[in-house]
Formats: structure tokens, sequence, C-alpha cells
């Protein structure tokens, strides 16, 4: 796992935009074990990756009301993301992303969705590798 001094290096987004109503709700850094990649040895043994996940997300003419069903819940991102994770072996970091990517679009208040899937212990002398994608809603 990365030491406490990580430092992200995630390119800040636009994703909250008072002008076309939606919000950023965001998970930064999210650290998990998982059965991934396409070799032999990444299939007997977990690795650590790091998710982060930005989904821009159209907000409602009603009031919160102080209400978290009113909203999309980080927390039922991070569970939706745990739940995936856990549901098998995937040989691709670009697969993983893209399941994450969908999970998270069915939800027709997201607008669109940035997920970063990265391997923490892939490749010696670096921090991380993987992949980052973008999805829009279609209208």
């Amino acid at each position: 796992m990365p030491h406490n001094n990580y430092k992200s290096n995630l390119t800040p987004i636009k994703y909250a935009d008072a002008t076309r109503s939606v919000r950023h709700v965001f998970v930064r850094d999210l650290l998990l074990s998982s059965s991934i990649g396409i070799y032999d040895h990444e299939k007997e043994k977990l690795q650590n990756i790091r998710i982060n996940i930005d989904l821009c997300v159209k907000e409602e003419m009603a009031p919160l009301n102080d209400d978290y069903k009113n909203i999309v819940c980080y927390e039922k991102v991070v569970t939706g993301i745990k739940n995936i994770v856990c549901s098998g072996h995937v040989e691709l970091v670009e697969t993983l992303a893209e399941k994450i990517a969908d999970f998270n679009m069915i939800d027709p208040r997201i607008v669109s969705v940035r997920v970063r899937v990265e391997k923490l212990e892939a490749i010696e002398n670096t921090t991380s590798v993987g992949v980052e994608i973008e999805r829009h809603r279609d209208n």
C-alpha cells in the first residue's frame, strides 16, 4: 500500500458547474485488493489497486431537504465499486474501469463519469500504472 505521504497525481477537472446545474461527487484513493491481470502469477494472488472516480451529477430543481435519498451517495458508489472488484477475476484494468463506469451511469442523474484504476505494484520503480476513462450520457 502507498505511504501516508502519497500525493495524488490526478488532474483536477471542473465537474461542478452552476451554469449547467451540476455538482461534482467524487471518491479519492479507494484502496482495494483485487484479482486482476493477464499473467498466471496475477491470477494466483490479489493485487493492491487504487480507484478514483468523478461523477458529474445533474442537480434536481427540488430541494435536497438534507436527505441522502435526494443525492448520489458516495457510500453507495463505493459499495458498488467494492462489489464489482470482489465479483471475480478481471484481466484488464480497462475492463474494470468500464464496469465501474457502467454501474454508475445506471443512475439517470449522472451526466458523466471519470474512472481511474491503478495497479500499485505491477511495474517495478513506479508508483502505479493503470488507465483512466471518461464516459458521457448521450442526450
